[in-house]
């Protein structure tokens, strides 16, 4: 069988932090199947009649916190010339971002497998996505109105806001009815109600962790990392200085699994995370789902591994 042929579009590799990478953890399982594989960012990629390609570097990688990667100079290469693309590019969710999932879903319909589907990409936007699980999901209002956001937060007497394209915990507050900055605040994210943005009523049991559950081709991680806020804090993000301590998934996160799982591997979004807070998804995931290594460290699994037995499994069912 000839040698399997990855790309990974991602942000420049030189900046990852090793320890942490879910990126570095599926590259370093390329590297123990003997694949080649390629690196390049979206600025790399560029389209003529006759096809799509990119600017991309062979790499290898090692499990070596101070030197875990070496690239080659970079070369022009037809997209096509890929097995599977892993879309690996971190928010922000902008039209360059957009731009890129137009090449690659040219590229996927050469026969290339991109990871996750392009298309899908564009239609699962991380908020708005578990809108379609209503049944799963806290008290929700998306909104650009600021009078209604209030009115909102008011019911619920405590809310927690955020942009519809952000990432890390970075733009995320929590109000009270009376909170003396909230106009101040609800205005900025709003652009003066032109742009519109998620509330959500505020769930305690964040003290207990916003869990990611990672699911590939719709099934499960059978443990997830609970990212348990820093004393004084609320925001259950790694970004934002919560410890993330891996526990087995609850029986209600298992029956939260299989009602998207059917949407998932429908729309081929075959590698998603999964924030679950209490008994509620609060966000789907599907850009670049983070939480491999740090799993894998507590749990000695090889979630990149199955993975790319998934992958695997697909292009040889293709």
């Amino acid at each position: 069988m000839p040698t399997m042929k990855i790309a990974v579009l991602m942000d420049d590799i030189a900046n990852i932090n090793p320890k942490k990478d879910s990126s570095l953890a599926m590259m370093l399982e390329a590297m123990y199947r003997k694949w080649e594989i390629y690196t390049f960012d979206i600025d790399d990629l560029f389209a003529d009649k006759d096809g799509v390609y990119a600017h991309a570097s062979q790499t290898i990688v090692t499990d070596n916190l101070k030197h875990w990667f070496k690239k080659q100079p970079s070369q022009i290469i037809k997209l096509s010339k890929f097995n599977v693309i892993l879309m690996r590019k971190d928010p922000p969710f902008n039209m360059n971002y957009i731009y890129a999932t137009y090449f690659l879903e040219w590229a996927e319909k050469q026969g290339v497998l991109v990871v996750n589907k392009p298309q899908s990409l564009r239609d699962a936007n991380e908020k708005l996505f578990a809108l379609n699980f209503s049944h799963c999901i806290p008290k929700t209002l998306v909104s650009n109105n600021q009078v209604q956001i209030k009115t909102f937060i008011k019911a619920q007497k405590t809310a927690v806001v955020k942009p519809l394209d952000g990432m890390g915990g970075y733009d995320i507050f929590k109000f009270k009815t009376g909170d003396g900055n909230i106009d101040t605040i609800l205005k900025r994210l709003t652009n003066d109600s032109k742009c519109p943005i998620m509330a959500q009523e505020f769930l305690p049991e964040i003290v207990k962790g916003d869990k990611r559950i990672l699911l590939i081709d719709g099934k499960p991680i059978d443990y997830a990392l609970a990212r348990i806020p820093e004393k004084g804090n609320f925001k259950g993000n790694l970004a934002a200085g919560a410890l993330g301590i891996g526990q087995p998934l609850s029986k209600r996160d298992y029956w939260l699994c299989e009602q998207i799982a059917p949407t998932l591997k429908t729309k081929g979004l075959m590698f998603v995370g999964l924030d679950v807070i209490g008994d509620y998804i609060t966000e789907i995931n599907v850009t670049s789902p983070t939480c491999i290594r740090e799993l894998d460290t507590q749990f000695n699994l090889n979630i990149a591994g199955i993975l790319f037995d998934a992958i695997v499994k697909k292009i040889h069912t293709a």
